[in-house]
Protein backbone atom coordinates (compact mmCIF):
# COMPACT_ATOMS: atom_id res chain seq x y z
CA UNK A 1 0.00 0.00 0.00
CA UNK A 2 1.74 3.33 -0.95
CA UNK A 3 2.11 6.32 1.62
CA UNK A 4 0.57 9.53 1.45
CA UNK A 5 3.09 12.12 1.25
CA UNK A 6 2.54 13.30 4.61
CA UNK A 7 3.07 10.15 5.55
CA UNK A 8 6.38 9.68 3.98
CA UNK A 9 7.67 12.90 5.04
CA UNK A 10 6.95 12.22 8.71
CA UNK A 11 4.79 15.32 9.62
CA UNK A 12 0.96 15.61 9.90
CA UNK A 13 -0.57 17.61 7.57
CA UNK A 14 -1.90 20.37 8.66
CA UNK A 15 -6.15 21.49 8.26
CA UNK A 16 -5.77 22.98 4.96
CA UNK A 17 -3.58 20.81 3.56
CA UNK A 18 -5.28 17.75 4.92
CA UNK A 19 -9.13 18.85 3.42
CA UNK A 20 -10.48 17.23 0.35
CA UNK A 21 -9.03 18.20 -2.86
CA UNK A 22 -6.43 20.13 -1.45
CA UNK A 23 -4.08 21.86 -3.97
CA UNK A 24 -1.17 24.19 -2.96
CA UNK A 25 -1.58 26.32 -6.10
CA UNK A 26 -5.17 27.50 -4.18
CA UNK A 27 -2.78 28.75 -1.24
CA UNK A 28 0.32 30.07 -3.52
CA UNK A 29 -1.49 32.42 -6.15
CA UNK A 30 -3.26 34.77 -3.48
CA UNK A 31 -0.23 35.13 -1.53
CA UNK A 32 1.63 35.75 -4.57
CA UNK A 33 -1.14 38.40 -5.67
CA UNK A 34 -0.71 39.88 -2.09
CA UNK A 35 2.94 40.14 -2.44
CA UNK A 36 2.95 42.06 -5.88
CA UNK A 37 0.32 44.59 -4.27
CA UNK A 38 2.50 44.62 -1.50
CA UNK A 39 5.57 45.78 -3.26
CA UNK A 40 3.80 47.90 -6.11
CA UNK A 41 2.31 50.43 -3.16
CA UNK A 42 5.90 50.60 -1.03
CA UNK A 43 7.16 51.28 -4.87
CA UNK A 44 4.49 53.95 -5.28
CA UNK A 45 4.30 55.56 -1.97
CA UNK A 46 8.46 55.52 -2.16
CA UNK A 47 8.26 57.90 -5.22
CA UNK A 48 6.77 60.68 -3.29
CA UNK A 49 10.07 61.16 -1.18
CA UNK A 50 12.16 63.93 -2.51
CA UNK A 51 15.15 63.84 -4.16
CA UNK A 52 16.43 67.45 -4.19
CA UNK A 53 16.03 70.49 -1.55
CA UNK A 54 14.36 73.71 -3.18
CA UNK A 55 16.50 76.05 -4.44
CA UNK A 56 18.23 79.24 -2.99
CA UNK A 57 16.83 82.30 -2.18
CA UNK A 58 17.08 84.82 -5.11
CA UNK A 59 19.02 87.73 -5.20
CA UNK A 60 17.47 91.47 -4.24
CA UNK A 61 17.76 92.69 -7.58
CA UNK A 62 15.87 89.69 -8.98
CA UNK A 63 13.40 90.37 -5.84
CA UNK A 64 13.28 93.90 -6.72
CA UNK A 65 12.99 93.73 -11.02
CA UNK A 66 10.30 90.80 -10.56
CA UNK A 67 8.26 93.37 -8.18
CA UNK A 68 8.66 96.22 -10.88
CA UNK A 69 7.26 93.65 -13.90
CA UNK A 70 4.36 92.97 -12.08
CA UNK A 71 3.71 96.08 -10.51
CA UNK A 72 3.47 97.53 -14.52
CA UNK A 73 2.25 93.96 -16.23
CA UNK A 74 -0.78 93.93 -13.85
CA UNK A 75 -0.85 97.80 -13.46
CA UNK A 76 -1.54 98.15 -17.09
CA UNK A 77 -4.08 95.43 -17.87
CA UNK A 78 -5.57 96.99 -14.61
CA UNK A 79 -5.31 100.46 -16.26
CA UNK A 80 -7.19 99.61 -19.42
CA UNK A 81 -9.84 97.63 -17.98
CA UNK A 82 -10.57 100.00 -14.73
CA UNK A 83 -10.05 103.61 -17.07
CA UNK A 84 -10.92 102.53 -20.68
CA UNK A 85 -13.13 99.86 -21.46
CA UNK A 86 -14.67 99.75 -17.68
CA UNK A 87 -18.21 100.48 -18.90
CA UNK A 88 -18.37 98.18 -22.14
CA UNK A 89 -19.17 95.15 -22.01
CA UNK A 90 -15.48 93.91 -22.28
CA UNK A 91 -12.99 92.57 -19.66
CA UNK A 92 -9.30 93.35 -19.72
CA UNK A 93 -8.08 91.52 -16.47
CA UNK A 94 -8.60 87.96 -15.43
CA UNK A 95 -7.41 86.24 -12.23
CA UNK A 96 -4.99 83.73 -14.13
CA UNK A 97 -3.17 87.08 -15.33
CA UNK A 98 -1.91 86.99 -11.54
CA UNK A 99 -0.39 83.69 -11.82
CA UNK A 100 1.21 84.54 -15.09
CA UNK A 101 2.58 87.40 -13.95
CA UNK A 102 4.67 85.24 -11.75
CA UNK A 103 6.00 83.58 -14.07
CA UNK A 104 6.62 86.46 -16.66
CA UNK A 105 8.32 88.62 -14.57
CA UNK A 106 9.76 86.52 -11.24
CA UNK A 107 10.86 83.05 -13.43
CA UNK A 108 11.55 84.93 -16.67
CA UNK A 109 14.16 81.83 -17.78
CA UNK A 110 11.48 79.14 -17.42
CA UNK A 111 9.95 77.45 -20.12
CA UNK A 112 6.62 77.90 -19.17
CA UNK A 113 7.21 82.13 -19.37
CA UNK A 114 8.45 82.14 -22.37
CA UNK A 115 6.57 84.27 -25.20
CA UNK A 116 5.17 81.17 -26.67
CA UNK A 117 3.69 79.76 -23.98
CA UNK A 118 2.21 83.00 -22.59
CA UNK A 119 -0.08 83.62 -24.75
CA UNK A 120 -0.47 80.78 -26.44
CA UNK A 121 -1.75 78.83 -23.27
CA UNK A 122 -4.20 81.73 -22.42
CA UNK A 123 -5.33 81.13 -26.15
CA UNK A 124 -5.50 77.77 -26.32
CA UNK A 125 -6.99 77.33 -22.53
CA UNK A 126 -9.75 79.96 -23.28
CA UNK A 127 -11.02 78.51 -26.59
CA UNK A 128 -11.41 74.78 -24.55
CA UNK A 129 -12.95 76.80 -21.62
CA UNK A 130 -15.77 78.74 -23.77
CA UNK A 131 -16.40 75.78 -25.46
CA UNK A 132 -16.86 72.97 -22.28
CA UNK A 133 -18.91 75.56 -21.26
CA UNK A 134 -21.17 76.37 -24.16
CA UNK A 135 -20.90 72.14 -24.13
CA UNK A 136 -22.17 70.82 -21.02
CA UNK A 137 -22.97 74.49 -18.88
CA UNK A 138 -26.11 72.56 -17.29
CA UNK A 139 -23.64 70.27 -15.77
CA UNK A 140 -21.07 73.07 -14.34
CA UNK A 141 -19.10 70.31 -11.98
CA UNK A 142 -18.21 68.25 -15.44
CA UNK A 143 -17.87 71.64 -17.97
CA UNK A 144 -15.03 72.61 -15.52
CA UNK A 145 -13.42 69.08 -14.79
CA UNK A 146 -13.31 69.24 -18.63
CA UNK A 147 -12.19 72.72 -19.25
CA UNK A 148 -9.16 72.44 -17.36
CA UNK A 149 -8.41 68.79 -18.24
CA UNK A 150 -8.73 69.37 -21.99
CA UNK A 151 -6.39 72.96 -21.53
CA UNK A 152 -3.86 70.76 -19.86
CA UNK A 153 -3.88 68.61 -23.08
CA UNK A 154 -4.18 70.93 -25.57
CA UNK A 155 -1.19 73.44 -24.18
CA UNK A 156 0.54 69.99 -24.15
CA UNK A 157 -0.17 69.38 -27.86
CA UNK A 158 0.68 72.32 -29.27
CA UNK A 159 3.93 72.93 -26.80
CA UNK A 160 2.04 76.01 -25.15
CA UNK A 161 2.27 74.85 -21.45
CA UNK A 162 1.33 77.77 -19.32
CA UNK A 163 0.27 76.78 -16.12
CA UNK A 164 -2.08 79.67 -15.74
CA UNK A 165 -3.57 78.65 -18.83
CA UNK A 166 -5.59 75.71 -16.75
CA UNK A 167 -7.29 79.03 -14.95
CA UNK A 168 -7.85 80.66 -17.74
CA UNK A 169 -9.99 77.39 -19.19
CA UNK A 170 -11.63 77.58 -15.48
CA UNK A 171 -12.67 81.11 -14.95
CA UNK A 172 -14.04 80.73 -18.80
CA UNK A 173 -16.89 78.06 -17.15
CA UNK A 174 -17.15 79.17 -13.62
CA UNK A 175 -17.10 83.18 -14.25
CA UNK A 176 -19.63 85.67 -13.88
CA UNK A 177 -22.38 86.38 -16.29
CA UNK A 178 -20.07 88.89 -18.29
CA UNK A 179 -17.91 86.50 -18.56
CA UNK A 180 -20.22 83.88 -20.22
CA UNK A 181 -21.95 86.95 -22.29
CA UNK A 182 -18.96 87.42 -24.00
CA UNK A 183 -18.66 83.64 -25.90
CA UNK A 184 -15.50 83.56 -28.02
CA UNK A 185 -14.97 86.87 -27.94
CA UNK A 186 -13.15 86.06 -24.81
CA UNK A 187 -10.35 84.21 -26.22
CA UNK A 188 -8.98 87.53 -28.12
CA UNK A 189 -10.22 89.78 -25.07
CA UNK A 190 -8.56 89.52 -22.11
CA UNK A 191 -7.38 86.10 -22.75
CA UNK A 192 -5.32 87.06 -25.91
CA UNK A 193 -4.31 90.89 -25.65
CA UNK A 194 -4.51 90.84 -22.21
CA UNK A 195 -1.40 88.32 -22.28
CA UNK A 196 -0.07 90.21 -25.18
CA UNK A 197 0.02 93.48 -23.30
CA UNK A 198 2.11 91.53 -20.02
CA UNK A 199 4.19 90.04 -22.58
CA UNK A 200 5.30 93.86 -24.18
CA UNK A 201 5.85 94.88 -20.75
CA UNK A 202 7.55 91.72 -19.78
CA UNK A 203 10.40 92.50 -22.59
CA UNK A 204 10.59 96.06 -21.76
CA UNK A 205 11.18 95.59 -18.24
CA UNK A 206 12.88 92.48 -18.27
CA UNK A 207 15.92 93.48 -20.43
CA UNK A 208 16.41 96.27 -18.26
CA UNK A 209 18.72 95.06 -15.66
CA UNK A 210 22.54 93.55 -17.03
CA UNK A 211 21.88 90.25 -15.13
CA UNK A 212 18.47 89.33 -17.00
CA UNK A 213 17.87 88.72 -20.29
CA UNK A 214 14.15 88.04 -21.89
CA UNK A 215 13.02 85.36 -23.69
CA UNK A 216 14.71 82.73 -24.05
CA UNK A 217 12.83 81.87 -26.92
CA UNK A 218 10.06 82.95 -29.06
CA UNK A 219 8.52 79.47 -30.64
Amino acid sequence: MMQSDHESSGRNPTPTEGRPGYNAREIAVPSTIAITLRNTLVHYFRKMRATTISPPRVSPSEILWSWVGGFCGIGAVSFINFNLIEKTDLLMVIGSFGASAVLIYGVIHSDLAQPRNLVGGHIVSAITGVTAYKMLHPYLWLAAAVAVATAIAAMHATRTAHPPGGATALIAVIGSAKVHALGYLYVILPAGLGATVMLVVALLVNNIPNTRKYPRFWY
